[in-house]
């Protein structure tokens, strides 16, 4: 009789116990107000994640997604849940850097009865060199990582062979800061830098260089590049979504336009942060 009161925004045979745990349902069944638009998020990145992790099942039966920046982990409780739960086969490994939520996410995991779900404290540059992570992974999540965290995922997904990587940037501000300290001599260098010459648009454009950057990396180490939108404008300002399979087509011309870009916007000591070198 509960199910039959469940809100709509719940899909059928989601675990309860998850979403209450999550906060997402009150005690009684009904929705969290605060939580709707996070449910809202992750079930339209669930949408473009499933026929993803499909496809890597299609292949073999024990599919590895690695999501970065787990937090709370949301994302992977809820996949694990809609996707892999039902079929007795593959892993969530949540990467998180704060010690605390991989404590309750363990023990969240544990007592949903959750047993391929992983989860280790450790930094993106310390998950590439850990032993408790395998050596080649399907697909890497990185949702709302901040800054210089979603190139840190992008590293790991080329390390880690990773067939799809999903990303959702957020707070890119080191090509911005760089645009900062460069500024006075960029102005009489080049008319472009009437692109990021007001403190606004420094901003901005760093942000939007920084993806673009991002997808030419990602085009020269043989991925096929997807750029969407996750959520309407209402939900969250940061909400492009990278979406990016590996084809193993190497584009030259991405890399060398990469490195023209750094060049002429004074960027090219971010070679390296960008995958070009």
């Amino acid at each position: 009789m509960v199910n039959t009161q469940l809100p709509p925004e719940v899909k059928p045979g989601q675990s309860l116990p998850l979403l209450q745990a999550l906060h997402i349902l009150t005690r009684d069944g009904k929705l969290n107000q605060d939580s709707r638009r996070k449910l809202k998020q992750v079930y339209h990145l669930v949408n473009f994640i499933e026929p993803l992790m499909q496809a890597v099942m299609d292949k073999h039966a024990q599919p590895v997604l690695v999501d970065h920046g787990a937090g709370k982990s949301y994302l992977g409780f809820i996949l694990y849940d809609l996707l892999l739960k039902q079929h007795a086969q593959g892993q969530v490994i949540g990467i998180e850097s704060r010690a605390e939520l991989i404590e309750k996410s363990r023990q969240l995991a544990q007592d949903c009865g959750f047993d391929r779900m992983q989860f280790e404290h450790l930094t993106v540059a310390e998950a590439m060199q850990s032993s408790q992570l395998p050596a080649t992974v399907d697909i890497v999540t990185a949702l709302h990582a901040c800054n210089t965290a979603t190139d840190d995922a992008i590293q790991f997904g080329l390390q880690k062979q990773a067939q799809f990587m999903v990303l959702v940037p957020c707070c890119q501000a080191e090509v911005a800061e760089t645009f900062r300290q460069h500024k006075a001599q960029t102005l009489s260098n080049t008319f472009l830098s009437e692109l990021w010459r007001h403190p606004i648009h420094t901003r901005e454009f760093g942000s939007q260089v920084t993806n673009v950057l991002r997808c030419l990396a990602l085009e020269a180490h043989g991925y096929q590049v997807t750029v969407t939108e996750l959520v309407g404008w209402e939900h969250s300002m940061k909400n492009e979504l990278i979406i990016a399979k590996f084809t193993g087509q190497r584009k030259r011309s991405a890399r060398e336009r990469g490195l023209q870009l750094l060049e002429q916007l004074g960027l090219t000591s971010l070679a390296g942060r960008f995958h070009f070198e």
